[in-house]
């Protein structure tokens, strides 16, 4: 059986790469796809402390999870769609629709 640690430390370097991508990377659909790995990170780390304290509630949460990442990608799939109709870009740092 794999200990806890080993979930933990799988779960922290995922989460750890999913924010450097968030802060680093300027394509929107990269971003959203970090957001997405931080949020399997969290899944990942539900899971493993509901096999080990051996009660199923990590698996609902997960699953509300799940849920809300769904909601996640089409709202912001919807988002980058309308964006790139507007401006023929998806690069973070030319979208300035909110100046004046």
């Amino acid at each position: 059986m794999v200990p806890l640690s080993h979930y933990l430390i799988f779960s922290a370097t995922l989460f750890s790469i999913g924010v450097l991508g968030v802060l680093i990377r300027r394509n929107a659909i990269v971003v959203f796809m970090c957001v997405e790995i931080m949020l399997n990170a969290v899944n990942v780390s539900l899971i493993a402390f509901d096999r080990y304290m051996n009660q199923h509630d990590g698996q609902i949460f997960s699953f509300m999870v799940m849920c809300v990442a769904a909601a996640e990608v089409s709202v912001g799939l919807a988002i980058v769609i309308a964006l790139f109709r507007n401006k023929a870009t998806v690069n973070l740092d030319e979208i300035n629709l909110m100046k004046w």
